[in-house]
């Protein structure tokens, strides 16, 4: 019996689970080896390192340290809370590991972060499941492995395994981040076929991939299609339109969330405000910052504000966008600074970037971007001497600029390009291709703005650096290997330059091709010679 009421409060309600053992022992009950499962289980509900080790005091006390399902328990609950070298302890210590203790040891690995010890674990295991194939998949797309991932679960497939639900949102989020439609469109396929439950999580994952790789219309049509929707289902939706720069229908849905009767949560509100921001919403998007508390009891966090300033300073109210970041009732963080500067390159106000610029480098010294983000203000205006001096704090501190890539599916195959990497195998023919581009578009007018470039150096440097940007080669080799009306599609981890902009925008022009470039922002949808974004972004 009190076994029984350990295991029914050990998920929702582990302390009373705690109180219930209490109990047990103060009746002079002896504890069995069912006991302490679900007492450890408790432990790794609360993630409470200091019980789980009284626990495992009890199960040596009454003699059950070598039982395989205590073991399993306690294996658990110290990958649960974090403690690796607890957990591998215990499974080194176990004479017959069954697929639970395998399982359990290979999602403490993940947990921290080592997917290769899991992984060697993962290919040593005598015997697998499904729920340790689904472990894997998911430690490799939640610590941002996401080719190995796919990569797995295509071996899943060769081995004749069926995935469930769980295994294809580990997947269906590895092709989001990799913006693979493609591969995204056949996970779709794979779930429709093999009957499998479109339920709320599963749904969401597929609107979150078709927005994230640039299909905001399969999005909503998948969206429409689940047959139950839950707070995130919505969230997501209204994500993807603020990152393609929909904000009048991100707004039309969340009232229409609201109308269904669903509490809005503040991360609703987080991407409600970045999609005003990128539209230009600016009255709109004050008017829902106000209606958070008051209306929905929800306190804005730091993100809000951050984005109530990203609002304003892309609005061009600088001063106004830098008032409201200094009245803040909190103290401003670093992402908040750092939108108020993203705003003052947009309007080329060097007086309040450098102001900004004074706060922002000592709170984040290591943070590339921000050095970047000031030296290009000082470029544009000529002020030489202030990027020589950013350029020396970054050698001083050892702060470089992270490698620019972008991504491009092809026939099911995800290509990575970097600037100045020679790697590709076709890339003498793709460098060809861009120079026949550049030729074309120049007749049309492009003349290569270099007032992005870092340092005073040479113009014609400075052309050939912007002229092997990734996404200009990554646009090359779609154009090469992809026939209209198809769009190419490109994922980019840096922001898009002002050069490449004006360069795809031409491109899209002069070859009648639409391109969608995904971007450490948002999306540009770029079609006969303008985007999306009007130049706001």
């Amino acid at each position: 019996m009190y076994n029984a009421l350990i295991k029914g409060f050990s998920g929702e309600n582990p302390i009373k689970g705690f109180e219930f053992y209490v109990r047990m022992l103060r009746a002079n009950i002896v504890p069995d080896n069912l006991s302490f499962p679900f007492l450890v289980r408790a432990c790794a509900q609360l993630e409470g390192i200091d019980m789980g080790i009284q626990a495992h005091g009890q199960i040596v006390k009454h003699g059950f340290e070598n039982d395989v399902y205590v073991q399993n328990s306690l294996v658990y609950m110290y990958s649960t809370c974090g403690d690796i070298k607890a957990a591998n302890e215990v499974f080194s210590r176990m004479l017959s590991p069954n697929v639970v203790s395998w399982t359990s040891i290979i999602a403490g690995f993940n947990k921290i972060g080592d997917v290769e010890m899991a992984r060697e674990l993962f290919d040593k295991m005598p015997e697998r499941n499904l729920v340790t194939w689904s472990t894997m998949i998911n430690g490799y797309a939640k610590n941002n492995c996401f080719e190995k991932a796919v990569e797995l679960f295509q071996v899943l497939k060769d081995k004749g395994i069926k995935a469930n639900e769980t295994v294809m949102v580990s997947v269906i989020s590895s092709y989001a981040h990799l913006g693979a439609i493609e591969l995204g469109e056949k996970a779709h396929d794979y779930v429709v076929k093999n009957n499998l439950s479109l339920n709320v999580i599963l749904g969401t994952a597929l609107v979150d991939m078709y927005a994230r790789c640039g299909s905001i219309e399969k999005a909503i049509k998948v969206f429409d299609q689940m047959p139950e929707r839950d707070v995130l289902s919505w969230t997501a939706l209204i994500a993807g339109l603020a990152m393609h720069g929909y904000a009048e229908k991100a707004i039309w849905f969340f009232s229409k969330m609201v109308n269904s009767g669903l509490k809005p949560r503040d991360i609703t509100f987080t991407y409600l405000l970045s999609a005003c921001s990128h539209g230009g919403l600016v009255e709109k998007g004050l008017e829902l910052f106000e209606s958070m508390k008051r209306d929905y009891g929800i306190e804005p966090r730091l993100e809000h504000y951050g984005c109530v300033a990203d609002l304003l300073g892309r609005a061009g109210k600088l001063a106004e966008a830098e008032k409201f970041v200094l009245e803040m009732p909190v103290k401003p963080n670093a992402p908040i600074w750092g939108a108020l500067l993203g705003a003052c390159r947009i309007h080329r106000n060097a007086e309040i970037a450098e102001r900004v610029g004074n706060i922002l480098i000592p709170l984040l010294p290591e943070h590339s971007g921000y050095y970047v983000l000031l030296s290009n203000i000082y470029a544009r205006t000529n002020r030489w001497e202030n990027v020589e001096t950013m350029r020396q704090m970054m050698k001083e501190k050892g702060v470089k600029k992270p490698p620019g890539y972008s991504l491009i599916e092809v026939d099911g195959k995800v290509h990575n390009f970097k600037m100045g990497d020679k790697s590709h195998p076709e890339i003498e023919m793709i460098e060809r291709k861009w120079d026949e581009i550049l030729w074309k578009i120049r007749l049309a007018g492009y003349t290569g703005n270099t007032s992005d470039a870092l340092f005073d150096i040479d113009e014609e440097e400075k052309e050939n650096a912007l002229h092997r940007h990734s996404e200009k080669l990554a646009i090359a080799y779609g154009i090469m290997r992809t026939e209209a009306p198809a769009p190419i599609r490109i994922v980019k981890n840096l922001r898009v330059c002002e050069d490449c902009h004006t360069a795809t925008k031409l491109i899209s022009k002069v070859f009648g091709r639409e391109l969608i470039v995904r971007d450490r922002n948002r999306f540009h949808h770029f079609r006969e010679g303008s985007c999306s974004c009007m130049d706001y972004w």
